[in-house]
């Protein structure tokens, strides 16, 4: 074991790189981050059902839809078409997934996204 303690992080520096970061990029940073691990939850990694969880998913659909919703008139319609487009396909994804489908309305993020059909 070492003497020397561990490296505290340098907030300062941090805070500097976190600054120069456009809000359009985190923006879509979170929402790529949150369709990826949605897709993960649906069965559709490479792992398929091994990290299946759909209440987990239904979560993590609902929150994108959130972002999206709020977030759309702050980010250009080039950003923001592709992350719908990747929404609605969660959407029917966990609609194929579910042993019981939402009625239409009622799914994953579907309150911020109006009904999605199959």
């Amino acid at each position: 074991m070492s003497d020397t303690p561990a490296e505290s992080p340098d907030f300062d520096a941090m805070t500097r790189d976190i600054a120069e970061v456009p809000a359009v990029e985190v923006i879509v940073t979170v929402a790529v981050n949150l369709m990826s691990a949605a897709a993960v939850k649906l069965g559709l990694s490479e792992e398929g059902d091994k990290y299946k969880d759909l209440d987990e998913a239904r979560k993590l659909i609902t929150a994108l839809a959130g972002l999206l919703d709020a977030g759309a008139t702050e980010v250009s319609s080039f950003h923001a078409a592709p992350l719908r487009d990747g929404l609605k396909s969660l959407q029917l994804a966990f609609r194929e997934a579910s042993i019981v489908p939402d009625e239409p309305g009622q799914g994953p993020g579907e309150k911020y996204t109006g009904p999605v059909y199959s």
